[in-house]
C-alpha cells in the first residue's frame, strides 16, 4: 500500500508540473498578438479493482460497494480557448484584427498553408502584403508602387489611391478561413496554426460571411490571456505540488517505522 501510495504522489507531482508549464507559456504570451490562452485537462489513470460491486460475498449476499483504488491522474490534452482577445488600436494601416471568428490564410516555405490571428502586416520589397516573418498572405494582396490611402474594408475589400488617379482602386479581396473544429488545429509556433484531421478541412470565405468575423482596420487582437486568472491557477498548482510532496515524505517516513519496527 505504501508503495503504490509513492506512485500516484509522484503522478501528482508530474501532472502539476506539466500544468505550470502550460500557466507558465500563457504568461510568457500574455503580449503576443492573437495569441489564445491554453488550458490543461486532467484525467484519471486506470483503476485497480481489488473488489466489485455486485460481486458474491456469501452464498446468499452480494458486496453493495465494491474496492476501487485509483492509480493516479495524467495529463489528458491540452485546450485552446478560442475567445475574442481586446482590440488595440494601433492607427498602422496594414494591420488587421479578425472582431469574431475565423483565421488570416499565410504561405509558408514549401507551399504548406498556415494559419493566425495576428493581423500585424506589413509590405515586402515586391509590394505583396506579408507577415512580419516575410510569408505571403493568401489570397496574395499586392500593393503598387506609390499607392496611398490604403483601405482594408470590413468584408476584406483593399483598396488604395494609384498614383495618377482620383479615385481608390481595388487591389484585391482578404478572404478568412473557418474550421468546424478550430480547437483541433495544431500551434506550430510563431503565431501559426495548422490544419489536422481533428479540425476538419478549411472552409474560405468573405470576412463576415456564415458566421465569420468583420476585418478591423488599424486594430489588432491581443491575446486572451487573463493575468489574474492564470496568477490564481498557479497558486492552486504550486499548492496542489506541495501537498503530493508531503505525500511522499509522508509515505516514506512510513516505511521507514515499518522497516524499523519489523
Amino acid at each position: 500500500m505504501p508503495s503504490s501510495a509513492l506512485h500516484v504522489a509522484r503522478t501528482g507531482l508530474e501532472a502539476q508540473d506539466t500544468r505550470m508549464r502550460v500557466i507558465a507559456n500563457n504568461l510568457a504570451n500574455v503580449a503576443t498578438t492573437g495569441f489564445k490562452r491554453d488550458r490543461a485537462n486532467f484525467a484519471t489513470l486506470a483503476y485497480q479493482d481489488t473488489r466489485v460491486a455486485g460481486q458474491q460475498s456469501s452464498g446468499e449476499t452480494a458486496y453493495a460497494t465494491g474496492l476501487n483504488l485509483g492509480t493516479g491522474v495524467g495529463i489528458q490534452a491540452t485546450t485552446r480557448e478560442e475567445s475574442q482577445g481586446a482590440l488595440q488600436q494601433t492607427g498602422n494601416a496594414l494591420d488587421v484584427a479578425l472582431d469574431g471568428d475565423g483565421y488570416f490564410q499565410v504561405a509558408q516555405p514549401g507551399g504548406q498553408l498556415a494559419y493566425t490571428r495576428a493581423g500585424n502586416f506589413s509590405k515586402s520589397a515586391e509590394g505583396q502584403l506579408v507577415t512580419a516573418q516575410g510569408y505571403v498572405v493568401q489570397p496574395p494582396i499586392a500593393i503598387p508602387e506609390g499607392a496611398q490611402s490604403i483601405t482594408i474594408a470590413p468584408d476584406g475589400t483593399v483598396s488604395a489611391t494609384l498614383p495618377g488617379a482620383t479615385e481608390p482602386s481595388q487591389l484585391g479581396q482578404l478572404t478568412v478561413a473557418s474550421f468546424t473544429n478550430p480547437a483541433g488545429l495544431q500551434a506550430v509556433g510563431d503565431n501559426f496554426l495548422r490544419e489536422t484531421a481533428a479540425s476538419g478541412q478549411a472552409q474560405i470565405g468573405i470576412p463576415g460571411d456564415n458566421g465569420r468575423g468583420h476585418l478591423r482596420q488599424g486594430y489588432l487582437e491581443a491575446s486572451n490571456v487573463n493575468v489574474v486568472q492564470e496568477l490564481v491557477d498557479m497558486i492552486e498548482c504550486q499548492r496542489s505540488y506541495e501537498i503530493n510532496s508531503k505525500m511522499i515524505s509522508a509515505v516514506d517516513e512510513m516505511l521507514k517505522n515499518a522497516n524499523q519496527t519489523l
